[in-house]
C-alpha cells in the first residue's frame, strides 16, 4: 500500500491533502523562506552590479558575461547561505520519516543540532553540488530571461509589461530546469544523505547513474519545473514592478516638480 501512496504530481498533492491536511504542502516553509531571503538577496540583487563591473559599465553586455555575471553571484550566495539549505532539505526530508522520531523540532534548533553533532562542515555539507548547482540556476534563469525578453521586445511581439515578463519568466523556469535537474537530484539526495553513505557528491552521482541509469538524474522533473516555472514567474513578475515603482520613485524624488 505505501509503495503505491503517491501517484503523479497531482495525486500526491491529492493524498497529501486528504490524509494529511492543506497544512502539509508547507512543511519546511520557514526554513524555505530563511534559505529564498539570504540566497535571493545576494544572487538576484548583485547581478546587475557584478555585470556592470565586468563590462565596466558598457551597454548590452554579451551572453559570456552575463553567465559570468549569473555563476559569479550564484557561487556567492551559496558560500554564504549553505547552512539555510542543509536545514531545509533536512527539514524537509524529515516529514516523510513514519514511525521514526524527528530529529528536529525548528529551524534554530535544526542549526544547533547540526553545529553540535557534525560541527561547521555539517552546515556546510554539499557546498561544491550546490555551487555548480546555483550557479547552473543563477545563470541559467537570469540570462535565459534576459535573453528571450530582449527578443520579444526586438521583434516587437509584446510591450515591456506583465504579459512580457510572464512569458519570459516562464520560458527562464522550463529552461533552468532542464539544465538543473541533474545536480538538483544528486544535491538533495547528497545532502540528506547519512554520513558514510556517499565519499563525495560526484561519488553519489556515479552511484546513481551505475544502480539506476540516467533517468534518475531526472526523477521529479514535473514537480520541478512546477515549482521553478511557478517561482521564475512570481519572482520575475514581482521584480519588474518593484524595479519600475523603485524607478519612478526615484525620478519623483530627483524632480519633486
Amino acid at each position: 500500500m505505501e509503495g503505491i501512496r503517491y501517484r503523479g504530481v497531482f495525486g500526491t498533492i491529492s493524498t497529501m491533502i486528504r490524509t494529511e491536511g492543506p497544512k502539509s504542502l508547507y512543511n519546511g516553509l520557514v526554513a524555505g523562506l530563511q534559505r529564498q531571503v539570504c540566497f535571493a538577496s545576494i544572487r538576484i540583487g548583485l547581478y546587475d552590479n557584478v555585470r556592470d563591473f565586468y563590462t565596466g559599465g558598457a551597454d548590452n553586455p554579451g551572453v559570456l558575461v552575463r553567465i559570468l555575471a549569473g555563476c559569479t553571484t550564484g557561487a556567492m550566495a551559496v558560500s554564504f547561505a549553505q547552512p539555510t539549505d542543509v536545514v531545509k532539505v533536512r527539514f524537509q526530508a524529515q516529514m516523510n520519516l513514519d514511525g521514526v522520531a524527528r530529529r528536529y523540532t525548528g529551524t534554530i534548533q535544526a542549526y544547533k543540532h547540526i553545529f553540535q553533532n557534525e560541527g561547521m562542515r555539517g552546515l556546510w555539507k554539499g557546498t561544491l553540488p550546490n555551487i555548480t548547482r546555483n550557479a547552473l540556476v543563477n545563470c541559467t534563469e537570469l540570462v535565459t530571461y534576459d535573453l528571450i525578453k530582449e527578443a520579444i521586445l526586438r521583434h516587437n511581439l509584446m510591450s515591456d509589461n506583465l504579459p512580457c515578463h510572464f512569458v519570459s519568466a516562464f520560458g527562464a523556469g522550463f529552461v533552468t530546469t532542464v539544465i538543473a535537474s541533474p545536480v538538483d537530484v544528486v544535491k538533495t539526495r547528497y545532502m540528506n544523505s547519512p554520513p558514510g553513505q556517499y565519499k563525495s557528491a560526484i561519488n553519489c552521482a556515479w552511484t546513481m547513474m551505475t544502480k539506476e541509469g540516467p533517468t534518475a538524474f531526472y526523477k521529479g522533473f514535473v514537480p520541478s519545473f512546477l515549482r521553478l516555472g511557478s517561482w521564475n514567474v512570481v519572482m520575475f513578475v514581482s521584480f519588474e514592478q518593484i524595479k519600475r515603482a523603485m524607478m519612478v520613485t526615484k525620478k519623483r524624488m530627483e524632480d519633486p516638480n
